[in-house]
């Protein structure tokens, strides 16, 4: 491949390099996150900034733990995690929002999605549709835990991702509209707990470059209570992601050293 960045030593689109993160790597979307994010380790420093790529580093019980922004989407999240792996990372959990799909999936919860449905595109440029976009199952068992110590109200289950945020929210005024709600109808029907935009290509890369990988996700709200008239409370607070997603990796350490 070319070196884009002629001879500077770091990732071309995330401005990372060898050493300046931990093996343990946070996702979030919003590089507005970052910076209060990284409160949450000791020693926390900044480390690069680019497009939609914010990076921290600090340490977690004595390990090097980074949060880096990854942006909206598959393809934005899919270089992040490509790149970040070239620079020594192994364990990604993304962290971010989605809305709720399933009835008993309300407003302040959270979603460790133990798989993801494919409606994206990223990913089909990594593997076959027919192969599943699952969570490491080490990861999974370390946020289950996570959420049970800080007592997070949790469901474990699948997430669907999609490309187009407006597809899912008005999917009635788009030309394929008929198909979106087709499909939609359908991931229900199946248990789908909740939509979002990101975790089927963090799962799929991390298959394809043997990295381990999980997400945590905030239910915002959820459409579906509102269309049947149930109460559909509204949460933007991360708090609850945050310290699950923590509590996990210190989980997660824990295990390697074991």
């Amino acid at each position: 491949m070319v070196d884009y960045t002629e001879g500077a030593g770091y990732q071309y689109h995330t401005h990372v390099k060898p050493g300046d993160i931990g093996r343990y790597v946070l996702l979030t979307g919003d590089p507005g996150r970052c910076e209060s994010i990284s409160k949450l380790f000791d020693n926390p420093v900044f480390v690069a900034q680019n497009r939609e790529y914010t990076t921290y580093t600090g340490t977690l019980c004595g390990e090097k733990v980074s949060v880096i922004s990854h942006g909206i989407g598959g393809a934005s999240t899919a270089i992040c995690v490509e790149e970040l792996a070239k620079c020594g990372a192994d364990t990604f959990i993304r962290m971010g929002t989605s809305g709720g799909m399933q009835e008993e999936v309300i407003g302040g919860d959270i979603v460790i999605a133990n798989g993801a449905i494919r409606a994206e595109g990223t990913s089909k440029e990594y593997a076959p549709i027919e192969y599943p976009a699952v969570a490491n199952f080490d990861v999974v068992n370390a946020l289950v835990n996570g959420a049970k110590s800080v007592g997070a109200k949790y469901h474990v289950g699948v997430a669907q991702c999609k490309d187009s945020f407006f597809g899912q929210h008005e999917p009635e005024t788009k030309p394929v509209g008929p198909e979106l709600l087709y499909k939609w109808d359908a991931w229900i029907k199946c248990g789908c707990l909740c939509s979002e935009m990101e975790s089927s290509t963090l799962f799929i890369v991390g298959s394809y470059l043997r990295l381990r990988t999980g997400a945590v996700l905030l239910v915002v709200a959820n459409q579906e209570r509102a269309k049947k008239g149930l109460s559909n409370p509204q949460v933007h607070d991360m708090d609850a992601v945050y310290k699950t997603t923590i509590e996990g990796i210190k989980n997660l350490i824990a295990l390697d050293k074991a």
